[in-house]
């Protein structure tokens, strides 16, 4: 007897030991602050009164940028070139060029970040950026040489706003970059953005601001590692050490594991039915959980549900996690009213939205807990 009860005991230590070896973390791969760097060259449209084509020039830009956030980041950029003018005076055309350096500082909100949460192999990415800065305009002889002919014309249609040597002039701009993701590094983009300057810009007097209107492609380099992998406690189950009670002796088995389950299974039940990132759809496999519940309530009459929504906090912003927390418990409750035929009245739901995370594990807090009892 001494014998079995010390062999009892050296087995009980293994499988406790065996249990505590179990991997306790997982790793996740998240948003790491990083530089960019980024060359464009495309064409600009200047405001103006003759055709369109005649107002098309070269453009060019080269950026350097901070990425603070998934969402929230800095850029400096000198966009460069040329712009273009016109005036038709009596039925002729006017038209000249001139020169200018635009550094601007722009505030960048990554959209797709910001309403889709992060997520380190998406394929594509639209920020939106805004920012002011300068324009230094020069090289404005073509202009002189159209106001001397068109005061030959009409000396009242003189360009009223005429400049020479270097004019440098507040510049206020927005756009939009849709990136293509080649690799974490590398990424293939376009830009689009439309710029506003004084009206004295393009020489012309028109009683309004000037603009002129930019598209870009380029490539984006990121300097440094962009992502980076964060490990996490994860929930280990609990029940290691009853498995060696039922294979050293099944009887305790039958007595410490599977009776207390069976009872406890009498009187409460619970399902954690999980969702896809940013889902509320219950797939196929977590709705034989929905089954479950259904089945308790039926055998059990006097028994109710409560059903809580979450989201979890590694994606999204606590406004959107809360609505999808709420519809993730609500898509739970109507699917018990209406498949199931469930009262209303045995039915309690709540939703946490990322305030509360049951899971140590992200991914696991995008879920509807369901206690029935």
């Amino acid at each position: 007897m001494k014998f079995k009860k010390l062999l009892f005991a050296v087995l009980l230590a293994m499988g406790f030991t065996s249990a505590m070896a179990q991997p306790q973390t997982t790793t996740e791969t998240v948003f790491n602050p990083h530089w960019y760097v980024r060359a464009q060259a495309g064409g600009q449209y200047t405001l103006g009164e003759v055709d369109f084509g005649d107002l098309i020039s070269p453009n060019a830009q080269i950026a350097a940028g901070y990425n603070f956030t998934s969402v929230w980041g800095l850029r400096l950029g000198v966009n460069a070139w040329q712009s273009k003018g016109g005036s038709t005076v009596w039925g002729n055309e006017y038209k000249w060029k001139y020169k200018y350096v635009a550094p601007t500082l722009d505030a960048t909100i990554n959209l797709t970040n910001l309403f889709g949460g992060f997520n380190a192999k998406r394929l594509c990415d639209v920020t939106f950026f805004a920012g002011v800065g300068a324009n230094i305009a020069f090289s404005n002889d073509e202009a002189a040489d159209a106001n001397a002919a068109i005061m030959a014309v009409d000396p009242t249609a003189r360009l009223r706003y005429l400049w020479d040597g270097t004019k440098p002039r507040f510049v206020g701009q927005a756009g939009v970059d849709v990136d293509f993701n080649i690799s974490k590094r590398v990424a293939l983009g376009i830009e689009v953005s439309a710029n506003t300057l004084s009206d004295h810009y393009n020489s012309k007097k028109a009683g309004n601001s000037d603009w002129y209107f930019n598209g870009l492609v380029g490539v984006k380099f990121n300097l440094g590692k962009s992502t980076k992998e964060v490990e996490k406690k994860i929930d280990c189950p609990p029940a290691e050490t009853k498995i060696i009670e039922r294979i050293v002796e099944k009887p305790v088995e039958k007595v410490v594991y599977k009776e207390p389950e069976t009872a406890k299974a009498a009187e409460t039940l619970r399902r954690d039915i999980f969702f896809t990132i940013n889902s509320t759809r219950i797939v196929a496999k977590e709705m034989t959980k929905v089954d479950d519940i259904a089945n308790f309530l039926k055998a059990n009459p006097n028994a109710k549900v409560s059903i809580t929504g979450y989201a979890d906090k590694g994606t999204g912003n606590a406004t959107i996690n809360r609505s999808l927390s709420q519809r993730r418990a609500a898509v739970v409750v109507r699917t018990l009213k209406e498949k199931y035929g469930i009262s209303e009245s045995r039915i309690t739901s709540d939703f946490k939205g990322d305030t509360e995370q049951p899971f140590a594990e992200n991914n696991k807090n995008r879920v509807s807990i369901c206690i029935a009892q």
